[in-house]
Order: C-alpha cells, then sequence, then structure tokens
C-alpha cells in the first residue's frame, strides 16, 4: 500500500514547483522544465512516499506495471528527474545503495506520521526447503493485504520490504529506512508433518518487541494454514499495535498532542464502559474533533460513549441525540472506516432498534476487513440482541479468535455469547460466559446482571445474590425498572430477565 497522496502541488529543492494533478514543473518565474511522463511517473510515486526508502522493484511495478525494462530505464528516469530539480548533489533525491531511493521533504520526519505505519519483512525458513520459501513469502504477501485492510494503518508494499530478505541489520535501521513505526518479522520451521512458525512485532525506534507468539498447523493442507496463519497473525497485531499506539500518545506532552493522540488517549477510557471512565473519553474525543472535524474514527468512539452514558446514567434524551448524530456521521454516505462503521451500526441498532440496517451496516464492514475483532464483537451483540442465535455465537467466537490476546474489548463476544445461551435456557453456559466477561472487564455493571440471571436459572440463590451485590457494587444506581425502560430487548425477553433479576435481590 502506497501512502496517502501528497498535496497537489508542492516545492522541491526550494525552486521547483511540482504539480501533481497537472503533470506539470516549472520554477518560481513560471518557466516550465520537461520531464518524460514515465519520469514525473516515477516522482509522482517518490513524492506520494516521500521520506522512506522505496525500491527498485516497487518503483518499477508502480509505473511499468510488471512489464519487462531493465533497470536502466529506471535509471535514466531518475538522471532526469535530478536535472530538473538541480539536485546534482543528490539532496533532494537520494540512492540507498542496493536498495532503492529516498526523496526527502521538510517536515518529513517520523514524528509527522499520523497513525502507525508496519512493514512485514520476509520470513526466515529454517529448514533450507524451497517450497517453504514459497509458502513463506506468499503467507506474507497474505499478511500485507489483510493489514491493508485495517483503517489508520500504513503498511509498506511487499517490493520494498522483501529488499531486506536475508539481512541481518538491526531493526532500528530497517525501521529507518522504511521510515515505519513497527516491523514484522518471523521464521519457519518444518518438524515432522507440521509447521511450525514464530513471529514478533517490534518497536522500530526502540527494537523492543511489542508481541511475540508461535503458531503451527499440519502441512497437508498449505492453503488451509495459510489461510489460518494469516488470520491468527493480523487478528493478533491489530490489538498489540493498538496499545503501542497508546502508550505512545501517552507518553507526548500535552501541548503537542493532535487530534489522532487525542483519540488515542480516549480509547481506554471508551473500552471501560463505565460513568466515570465514558465522561473522561468524551472530553478527550471532543477536542479531537475539534481539531479534526471529519475524524470518522472519534466520531464512532463518541457516538459509543454517548451511547453508553444515555443507556447507564439515566436515560438522558439529550445523550440519546448526541449518539446518533455522531453515529450519522461514523456511517456517512462516504465512510469506508469498518471499524468507525461497526460502532456506528452498534450504537443505531441500540437505539433505534433497527436491527436489519445495523446488520446489512456490519456485513459491509467486515467485508472491508474480515479480521476485525472489533467489528465482529459488535455483529455478534446485535445479533444477540435481535435474537439471531446463530450468527451471534459464530461471531463472537470469531471475534475471540481473532483477538486471544488480553483484548479490553474480548468482554463484547462474552456477553453475546452469556445472552444467547441465557434466552435458550442453557444457563450453566450463560454462567460461564458472563463470568469470563466479568473477568475481562470488571467495571462494566452488566455482566454482573447476566451472571446473577444465569444462577436464578441454576437455582444457585447464593451465588445469584452474590452477582447482584457486585453489581450493585460496581453501578450503585443500578435497578430492575431503569434497566427495563433501555428497550433492549424484546418484551417478553426483557420480562423474563426482569423477574430473575428481582429474584437475585436487585432493588425495583
Amino acid at each position: 500500500m502506497v501512502g496517502s497522496p501528497a498535496t497537489a502541488t508542492l516545492v522541491l529543492n526550494d525552486k521547483v514547483v511540482v504539480d501533481l494533478e497537472g503533470e506539470t514543473l516549472r520554477l518560481g518565474n513560471g518557466d516550465a522544465i520537461a520531464l518524460r511522463p514515465q519520469a514525473f511517473a516515477v516522482l509522482r510515486h517518490l513524492v506520494q512516499n516521500a521520506n522512506r526508502l522505496v525500491s527498485k522493484a516497487e518503483l518499477l511495478e508502480a509505473v511499468w506495471g510488471g512489464a519487462a525494462v531493465t533497470d536502466d530505464s529506471l535509471v535514466q528516469c531518475i538522471h532526469e528527474i535530478r536535472r530538473a530539480l538541480g539536485d546534482q548533489r543528490h539532496a533532494v533525491l537520494a540512492t540507498v545503495s542496493r536498495r532503492g531511493y529516498r526523496l526527502s521533504l521538510e517536515g518529513g520526519d517520523e514524528s509527522a506520521l499520523v497513525g502507525p505505519s508496519i512493514a512485514v519483512l520476509p520470513f526466515a525458513t529454517m529448514s533450507g526447503d524451497e517450497p517453504h520459501d514459497y509458502f513463506a513469502d506468499g503467507l506474507v504477501e497474505d499478511i500485507i493485504t489483510n493489514l491493508s485492510k485495517i483503517p489508520g494503518l500504513f503498511v509498506i508494499a511487499r517490493n520494498s520490504s522483501f529488499g531486506f530478505r536475508g539481512e541481518k541489520a538491526d531493526p532500528r535501521t530497517i525501521a529507518a529506512e522504511l521510515r515505519v513505526r513497527y516491523l514484522l518479522q518471523g521464521s519457519l520451521r518444518q518438524s515432522g508433518g507440521r509447521l511450525r512458525m514464530n513471529a514478533q512485532l517490534v518497536d522500530g525506534a526502540s527494537a523492543t518487541h511489542v508481541w511475540a507468539d508461535r503458531f503451527e498447523g499440519a502441512v497437508t493442507d498449505v492453503f488451509e494454514l495459510q489461510d489460518r496463519l494469516t488470520e491468527q497473525i493480523v487478528g493478533s497485531i491489530e490489538p498489540s499495535v493498538r496499545r503501542a499506539e497508546i502508550e505512545r500518545a501517552r507518553r507526548k506532552r500535552p501541548e503537542s498532542l493532535d487530534a489522532y493522540d487525542l483519540y488515542l488517549r480516549a480509547l481506554p477510557h471508551a473500552h471501560a464502559n463505565t460513568p466515570v471512565e465514558t465522561d473522561k473519553a468524551l472530553q478527550l474525543l471532543a477536542r479531537s474533533i475539534e481539531l479534526q472535524p471529519d475524524y470518522v474514527a472519534a466520531h464512532g468512539y463518541a457516538a459509543w460513549c454517548y451511547e453508553q452514558r444515555y443507556l447507564r446514567n439515566g436515560l438522558d434524551p439529550a445523550d440519546k441525540a448526541a449518539a446518533l448524530n455522531h453515529a450519522d456521521i461514523a456511517l456517512g454516505i462516504n465512510s469506508d472506516d469498518p471499524q468507525a462503521m461497526s460502532i456506528g451500526a452498534f450504537v443505531r441498532a441500540n437505539l433505534t432498534r433497527d436491527y436489519d440496517t445495523a446488520l446489512e451496516v456490519l456485513d459491509r464492514a467486515l467485508a472491508l476487513n474480515h479480521n476485525s475483532a472489533l467489528a465482529f464483537g459488535f455483529s455478534a451483540l446485535v445479533s444477540a440482541h435481535s435474537e439471531r442465535h446463530q450468527r451471534s455465537v459464530e461471531h463472537a467466537h470469531k471475534a475471540l479468535r481473532l483477538s486471544p490476546l488480553d483484548d479490553p474489548l474480548s468482554y463484547h463476544p462474552y456477553c453475546a455469547l452469556a445472552l444467547t445461551h441465557l434466552f435458550a435456557e442453557a444457563f450453566a453456559d450463560a454462567a460461564r460466559y458472563a463470568a469470563l466477561a466479568v473477568r475481562a472487564n470488571p467495571g462494566f455493571s452488566i455482566p454482573y446482571a447476566y451472571l446473577a440471571a444465569s444462577h436464578v436459572g441454576l437455582g444457585n440463590v447464593e451465588a445469584a445474590h452474590s452477582a447482584a451485590r457486585r453489581l450493585i457494587e460496581v453501578a450503585p444506581n443500578f435497578s430492575v425498572g431503569g434497566y427495563v425502560r433501555t428497550n433492549l430487548f424484546r418484551p417478553y425477553l426483557m420480562d423474563a430477565l426482569a423477574t430473575a433479576l428481582r429474584t437475585a435481590g436487585l432493588p425495583e
């Protein structure tokens, strides 16, 4: 994936005006500078990927589309660009020996990057067997493709990252050359009829591990194994990068925070899903949106936080209106952010009961990023609330499989599973999943209600009373009547749940 398009007009080497839309170069006095179309195409790709190493292979693919051309064609284009820019000393367009080229733009240091960036390096094969090299390369290509679907994650193209095959360079050096925050490294080894893979996500600035894990599977069906490994790795990377980015934002000075940093700082508070933490998240999100009014990810989380406040803080119509307003922005006609779409759909489902439309949006979000644990978790909850039990169970387990780490949002799929089994009167399973939801987020009140109702169904009165007491400790203002007024489920289900909660000793 190439970088975000640069501005349509920019100045290089303090004197040459480059017009990317008009495909022209001119001096400050207006005099035109001739440049062949192919050379301009090379310049365009370098500008769009400024301040990072761009390999020769990537340039050949981007400009010539895989056609059979020699390196001399590219070298000639580079020579023409330097001559047009007056860059005889290669200060603007540098050659990185045996690697490729880097076009330098002012203000292009790492701190100016908006959002995380990652390069997936070739995986090493420990057996030296050529078929395993093909498998490793195919696995890396699939990982790059799937990572590219994660909104806000800049992924370096394969042709650049594969230039480091077999290199023993320090991760900090590789990250600096590719201008990325994170590197994904891995190795493959065969033992009998199984392949074992180690993968590590490395912080490019400190060379420390952000995440590491080991995966293995039978080689009898290599395509199925490749798909499964890709899913597991991508599913693990997304929450790992999110946590690392949150920690990075926390370390920044308050006066240097931008919209993205404020959004990151809001996430732990939003995920906590408690009244105090929700208010903290909304304060940060308001500042983020003030700096960048069209930031759909921030609008998505603002919608969810206002929905939290509405359902657990007195059903204030102003909170409901604010939640729906932010959700509508997140679901705007041009929205292509699957995370924001998922949250917006969940909020609208809970506040309008238009489950069919919400599930259509969730399906579109999952088509954009089918490795999003967050989207599957919200889909599982909407499905549980609308009694689509099979879909709820399938999507909940998919969310948990994609994010097996200690993800702060794992309480979503656990809540969906608890509800689905509670509605099916499978009370033992409902109690188990409710307990897991409580463990995942002890400060969130609702799983305690599911746990209390499940124990009532099992006849465990003492355990039900214990869960009810813990619920009141977490949410002192909780009442059965207030919960019924949330109207989250069909009346007969809500009535049965309310009866169980009263039996557990919760106040009317």
